[in-house]
């Protein structure tokens, strides 16, 4: 068999595929790549682009960096923390804005033990940035909206016209002087 040093690429996509209960036929039609094409790249005939590995890891829902760095794409290092930028990024526990945060920390950590950022590193931070301030003008346009409904809700308190009371009865009680946190 003449291989192009990606048998081990190949092996491990049989073994996901098998994993993943799929037949090659099942995986072409999820891919959209042609179900000979992929039997070459089991076999190590075939070494696939980047954007064919992709469409495979999608399919089969494993790493598509894991895959980079068996076809000898990308190294190790970049994969892990490729890998590590996936995950927060993927994480639906947390908003936009908290994956900004702590990429933002992951890249400064990342440079305070000698490494670069990643290549997307600038990307990720541009995109999570952008995502966080529109989510931020969703929530404050709401927050604005209730505000300004709450005003209109009753009468003045505390012979204040514009409905804010509450906020300076708060201010009157802490002076310049005084902290509050040392009562």
């Amino acid at each position: 068999m003449a291989s192009l040093n990606v048998g081990n690429l190949g092996e491990y996509l049989r073994e996901q595929r098998r994993a993943a209960q799929l037949s090659l036929r099942q995986l072409a039609d999820a891919t959209g790549v042609s179900n000979p094409y992929l039997s070459q790249i089991e076999r190590g005939l075939r070494k696939p682009s980047a954007d064919v590995l992709q469409q495979v890891a999608k399919a089969l829902r494993i790493s598509a960096e894991t895959l980079y760095v068996r076809a000898g794409i990308l190294d190790e290092r970049e994969r892990e923390e490729l890998e590590t930028r996936a995950v927060i990024l993927a994480d639906p526990s947390i908003n936009e804005r908290q994956k900004n945060v702590l990429l933002q920390i992951y890249d400064s950590f990342r440079r305070e033990n000698g490494f670069a950022p990643g290549p997307d590193a600038e990307a990720d931070a541009a995109a999570a940035t952008a995502t966080a301030t529109a989510a931020d003008d969703g929530v404050n346009a709401e927050a604005g909206a209730e505000t300004d409904a709450g005003r209109d809700a009753g009468p003045p308190r505390n012979g204040d016209d514009a409905g804010t009371g509450a906020t300076n009865d708060v201010t009157e009680d802490v002076t310049e002087d005084q902290d509050p946190h040392n009562s």
